[in-house]
């Protein structure tokens, strides 16, 4: 098992290199995925236009073995073109179900928040059950499925904002700011090298890792050491969210819902996938502080005086981190 876990924390480590190679200055971002693959979750990545958010993904999709697929997300886009339809066969008299890109391993929902309301609904069930039901067949899913989802946050025009019930099957919300000087440097040099057909996948090849070895790694993952001083502090962190006051009337008044148990149980993988990667065999409480950001900000609901005052989530949890004892 040992040996199993290590050749895992090898194929990952070397996965990760093969990314930051490719996606240069978002280093937190390619951690972030690695932890949604290990973690086995969906991730929705926020950011501004040019900031290699849909790069990132295409580049992580290289790098497991495994089917990708695409979908731009645009107001004329149905249900079908997600889950697919049934065609009937006219020389057989019968109907025969076409799958659609959901049936792959690997999917990038790009700007998903410009498809209507009807569109985000089919994919409540693919994300949570992992399985598509199309009337009276229900169709299950790959054992490795991911949604990949892209957003801008600045241009609001033609875009929906996405069901809190569909927020909340999605594992990370992950941020994404400006590169460094010094990236954005290196980003020049490595679009140069592209431009001549010389890009950094050809000067170093890369094998794909296998599924088989990303399941041992989540194997892995489920047996890093949490101490129960820790869990009943990940617990707290998430019961706070439903009951503020105890920790502040301010807080109580910014915040209008909290966080489910799916964000309970997303923190407690997150935080150990965390750990697994620093070559850890046990949780810190420095891995729940860190993750509890991307894990709770799309999850809570702030109050319309929260909005006022310019309060925002990720405020809102560091101030309620900051005042929860550490154990």
């Amino acid at each position: 098992m040992s040996e199993q876990n290590n050749d895992a924390q090898t194929a990952l480590s070397q996965l990760k290199e093969f990314i930051n190679r490719q996606v240069i200055g978002q280093d937190v971002l390619v951690e972030r995925m690695l932890i949604g693959l290990l973690a086995d979750g969906h991730i929705l990545v926020e950011g501004a236009p040019g900031l290699a958010k849909t790069r990132a993904i295409n580049v992580l999709s290289k790098g497991i073995q495994g089917d990708f697929h695409r979908v731009q997300f645009t107001p004329d886009l149905l249900p079908a073109d997600l889950t697919g339809t049934e065609i009937y066969r006219p020389q057989l008299g019968t109907f025969e179900f076409q799958k659609g890109p959901l049936f792959h391993n690997l999917i990038l929902a790009d700007e998903i928040n410009r498809a209507p309301a009807k569109v985000q609904a089919a994919l409540l069930e693919a994300m949570a059950e992992r399985q598509i039901t199309v009337g009276q067949a229900t169709y299950p899913l790959p054992g490795l499925f991911m949604v990949m989802a892209t957003q801008n946050p600045i241009e609001q025009e033609g875009t929906y904002p996405l069901p809190e019930a569909q927020l909340d099957r999605f594992l990370l919300h992950i941020k994404v700011d400006y590169p460094s000087a010094e990236h954005e440097k290196t980003i020049l040099h490595l679009v140069r090298a592209e431009a001549r057909q010389a890009t950094v996948s050809m000067t170093k090849p890369f094998q794909p890792i296998s599924q088989a070895t990303l399941f041992e790694a989540r194997n892995a993952v489920l047996d890093i050491h949490m101490a129960e001083s820790l869990e009943a502090y990940l617990l707290q962190i998430i019961l706070a969210t439903r009951k503020p006051k105890a920790y502040g009337d301010d807080l109580a008044g910014w915040l209008q819902y909290g966080a489910s148990p799916r964000a309970s149980i997303a923190l407690d993988r997150c935080a150990r996938a965390k750990a697994w990667l620093s070559e850890r065999d046990f949780v810190a409480p420095e891995d729940i502080q860190e993750m509890a950001f991307d894990v709770l900000r799309h999850r809570l609901i702030l109050s319309y005086e929260a909005e006022a005052e310019g309060i925002t989530t990720d405020y809102f949890i560091k101030e309620l981190i900051a005042r929860i004892a550490v154990p």
